[in-house]
């Protein structure tokens, strides 16, 4: 009994870790988004990491990635940046990987 005890702690305790892995690699895919971002949008130095903030909070908005997407097209939009919102999650895509890599890295 003990032993299946033991292997539900286990699970649970490594279900939170890959739930906080995964909170942390989206939360720094976005930073590395709102960089990406910036730099289309002309935007260096302390007014490109402000904007990466701004695109990290976006992403409080609601549930998913969607919030996030529609932040940064409407700033392209607004901007006259020529980028689908495909484009966007397609960068998003290469950019959590990017992440994934960065938080292992350590």
């Amino acid at each position: 009994m003990a032993s299946i005890n033991d292997r539900e702690k286990a699970f649970e305790a490594k279900f939170a870790l890959d739930e906080e892995l995964r909170f942390k690699a989206e939360a720094r895919r976005n930073k590395l988004l709102g960089l990406w971002a910036a730099g289309l949008l002309g935007k260096s130095g302390d007014d490109a990491d402000a904007y990466a903030k701004e695109v990290v909070a976006a992403d409080f908005e609601e549930a998913g990635h969607e919030d996030v997407v529609r932040k940064v097209k409407a700033d392209f939009d607004a901007a006259g940046v020529a980028r689908s919102e495909d484009e966007i999650r397609l960068q998003m895509v290469e950019l959590l990987a990017v992440a994934v890599s960065q938080i292992e890295a350590g």
